[in-house]
């Protein structure tokens, strides 16, 4: 059961190419938005999608294989958990951020994309 606490597992489309970056100790890690969406009927009966954007955050040969195997748009799945931060913006205010950190994807386009 342990495993369970905090465990987030999503499908959705990528919102843009994953951002691939080299640390300094050698690590890589990656960011990138993922978009899921709801439909659903309100109270008047009529349709409504609802769409939810995620921040993700990938490491080290994960990001690389998702930078390597998708592109803006791509369906994929994943596996992670969910973190908080706090960071101080250009302005000098405290932000907070939720952020999905990835640990596995699945692709679910129908001819991936490898991208050279």
């Amino acid at each position: 059961m342990n495993a369970l606490k905090n465990k987030v597992q999503l499908i959705g489309h990528l919102g843009s190419k994953l951002d691939l970056k080299s640390l300094e100790s050698g690590k890589s890690v990656g960011n990138v938005s993922l978009a899921t969406s709801e439909v659903y009927k309100n109270q008047k009966g009529e349709r409504v999608e609802e769409t939810i954007w995620h921040n993700l955050v990938v490491w080290d040969k994960t990001a690389e294989n998702l930078a390597k195997f998708t592109d803006k748009g791509s369906e994929i799945a994943i596996e992670g958990k969910l973190t908080n931060r706090s960071y101080t913006d250009k302005n000098g205010d405290k932000k907070g951020i939720t952020e999905i950190v990835v640990n596995e994807f699945l692709l679910l386009d129908k001819k991936p994309k490898e991208n050279k």
